[in-house]
């Protein structure tokens, strides 16, 4: 692919405290010979590092500390080749940090110290306004302040752009924003929580689909983990199956799901290959530990897809 297109992301960075144990403790438990692992994340930085690396051509508007991690979140968001003009550093909030514990089974348990990030105001955003106005694609998740999420979905939804809402982490939402929405991208917990339906499977995935479009929202991608991912489009309502892998640990999916959609939506990818290409880039993602550190390469997803058969284009499809 060569992408020509901007993405905006805008949300959320931390940095990953990891350790991997045998098992999630208990209350008052105390494990001994956990791995420790310190990683770039946040759900933002890694939705931007997804798709900088699966080709997409990225900003980032986001706030981090002026502290040794917003330092280094800076420098290591550079080298992967996204734009951090709109990165501003706050002279007083630290920089948000994740607390991340996985089990043997590659689940995990994630508390999060928000900091800088929900510094990212309205009034912050303002300024960054011209950058969202002149994008194609603006990619959103909800670890910064709600009411941030909400103006940058009207302002790009008023400019005609594709706003991308990954519901993460779950959160009740404003019914003003889903006429915004072209594709809304929740997982299980977050689908059960904003329909009051638990897709557990196909036909019930179809049903909270369903409940979403009644709300407004152009296009559904529900994620069910090794399942794969529900689509609802106007055209195409099928759950379409995840790569089976074995899984290390989980703590990047939904964020290379999503940096991998805004890329196939910024390539004009019909449904069915916009939603196997995030499969596959998310299932090679639960390989490896960490966040960041696991995303792949476009290469690698390519070469992970090379033994499928290519999936027809349909024009009445395109995304």
């Amino acid at each position: 692919m060569t992408n020509s297109r901007n993405i905006v992301v805008i949300g959320s960075a931390n940095t990953d405290m990891v350790i991997v144990a045998d098992h999630f403790p208990a209350p008052g438990e105390t494990l001994l010979g956990g791995k420790f692992l310190l990683n770039a994340g946040g759900k933002g930085a890694n939705q931007a590092v997804a798709a900088a690396r699966l080709g997409g051509k990225v900003s980032f508007i986001a706030r981090v500390g002026e502290d040794i991690f917003g330092t280094e979140t800076l420098a290591h968001l550079k080298t992967e080749g996204i734009d951090t003009a709109a990165v501003n550093q706050h002279p007083t909030e630290p920089s948000g940090v994740a607390l991340i514990t996985v089990d043997k089974k590659g689940e995990n348990t994630i508390v999060v110290a928000s900091g800088a990030n929900m510094t990212l105001t309205p009034a912050e955003l303002k300024q960054h306004l011209p950058l969202v106005e002149s994008c194609d694609i603006l990619l959103m998740q909800l670890e910064i302040p709600l009411e941030t999420v909400l103006l940058a979905a009207k302002t790009a939804h008023d400019r005609g752009l594709k706003v991308v809402l990954n519901p993460a982490p779950a959160a009740t939402l404003p019914a003003e924003i889903y006429p915004y929405i072209h594709v809304l991208t929740p997982n299980e917990t977050e689908t059960a929580l904003l329909t009051g339906i638990v897709p557990v499977d196909e036909s019930s995935a179809k049903t909270a689909a369903e409940k979403f479009v009644s709300y407004g929202v152009a296009h559904v991608i529900i994620t069910m983990g090794a399942a794969g991912a529900y689509l609802h489009s106007p055209t195409i309502q099928q759950l379409i199956q995840a790569p089976k892998v074995e899984a290390l640990d989980s703590t990047a999916a939904g964020d290379t799901f999503n940096g991998a959609l805004a890329v196939a939506l910024a390539e004009d990818m019909d449904w069915l290959s916009a939603v196997t290409f995030a499969n596959h880039a998310a299932a090679l993602s639960v390989t490896k530990m960490g966040a960041q550190a696991a995303i792949p390469l476009q290469k690698e997803v390519f070469d992970h897809m090379a033994p499928l058969s290519p999936t027809s284009s349909n024009d009445a499809d395109q995304t």
